[in-house]
């Protein structure tokens, strides 16, 4: 994958601390360009001297002719605080194609599409149900949607058009932790009671054919375990992690001895191949090989956004995290070079997967 250059044609603020970014893609990138609903993009600019990127979600339908990302400002963000305070229309931004598995199954007929969302795990969200009310006129969608206050809700006004446009097709529940409701069920945070009660009540989990989640590791497991108590299927359910957050040690595997000092990997990019001395105890895999050759692909390095992966050869790795991977891909020998450290002598990478 590579940086393609794109023109701003609009931030529109959400909320206080949250911007909806348009892009424009000239007609010889529109192949480039192609997303499925739910993908994400790199976004990539120099911030003080410093490379900075980070991976965003699509909020645009994928039907709709528009590449728009949704931006919400974090506490020591780089990216997003200069995002929603210094950008604007007629800049420019570096753009890595759309990734992503977290999307639809191709549609065999009516379906059930509900999803789980928290603050700007929406994004993604909004362009998955958008997509499936616009294109499956016989498909219904239901949004369990968490934020702090009405005021913090990214993309409001657009769910409400869908909820007008498509009123006996968009069911949406809004839960708001810090403003009362007169019924409980809809104040405070997402949480085992929260769903519980809406399951009992409101919405018949074993009657949606697919299940999206996303937002912070707390809400996704939550949502996870409540779905598998009654009795949905993995398969249909479907998660994607916002805020990775800082890594917890205590959640990984011991350190395994060093073979040897520094082990050797190599790795192929663009057809050419690289090598570098790699710490297993040190810094992780990409961090290391950064240093040899600067254009790899990377974004979030959170074990989030799959943007550094690559396919293990040869040798073997441990991954201290993976929110970005599904099964099949780690069966296939793909890793989160990010979050890789080597435990043999020699590991073998491809990059040009």
């Amino acid at each position: 994958m590579e940086f393609h250059t794109l023109t701003v044609s609009d931030v529109e603020k959400l909320t206080d601390d949250s911007v909806a970014v348009t892009l424009e893609v000239p007609d010889d990138l529109t192949e480039v360009f192609a997303y499925e609903a739910g993908q994400h993009i790199t976004l990539r600019t120099v911030i003080d001297g410093h490379d900075v990127r980070r991976s965003y979600s699509i909020c645009s339908g994928a039907r709709s002719g528009e590449l728009r990302v949704g931006v919400r400002r974090l506490d020591g963000g780089v990216f997003s605080t200069w995002a929603t305070t210094a950008l604007h229309p007629g800049m420019t931004l570096d753009a890595m194609e759309p990734v992503g598995e977290f999307i639809l199954p191709a549609a065999t007929g009516p379906r059930h599409v509900a999803a789980i969302a928290a603050g700007s795990g929406i994004t993604p969200i909004l362009s998955i149900l958008g997509t499936v009310l616009a294109g499956e006129p016989d498909s219904r969608c239901t949004l369990v949607f968490g934020n702090r206050t009405a005021s913090s809700i990214m993309f409001l006004e657009e769910l409400e058009g869908l909820k007008d446009r498509y009123t006996d097709r968009f069911h949406m529940v809004h839960i708001l932790s810090r403003e009362p409701n007169a019924n409980p069920m809809f104040s405070g945070r997402i949480d085992r009671g929260k769903l519980n009660g809406l399951f009992d009540s409101l919405i018949d989990p074993l009657a949606v054919d697919e299940w999206y989640l996303c937002g912070p590791y707390d809400v996704l497991l939550t949502a996870q375990t409540v779905l598998s108590d009654r009795g949905v299927r993995p398969d249909r359910v479907h998660d994607e992690l916002f805020f990775a957050g800082p890594l917890d040690a205590s959640s990984l595997p011991p350190e395994p001895a060093s073979p040897g000092g520094f082990a050797t990997v190599t790795f192929t990019l663009d057809g050419r191949a690289s090598v570098v001395k790699v710490d297993p105890a040190g810094p992780s895999i990409l961090d290391h090989a950064l240093g040899v050759r600067g254009e790899l692909p990377f974004s979030c390095k959170g074990g989030a956004c799959a943007t550094c992966k690559a396919r293990l050869i040869q040798g073997h790795i441990r991954m201290d995290k993976n929110w970005a991977l599904v099964p099949q891909e780690i069966e296939a020998g793909l890793i989160l070079t990010c979050q890789s450290h080597p435990t043999t002598d020699t590991v073998v990478l491809d990059y040009d997967v």
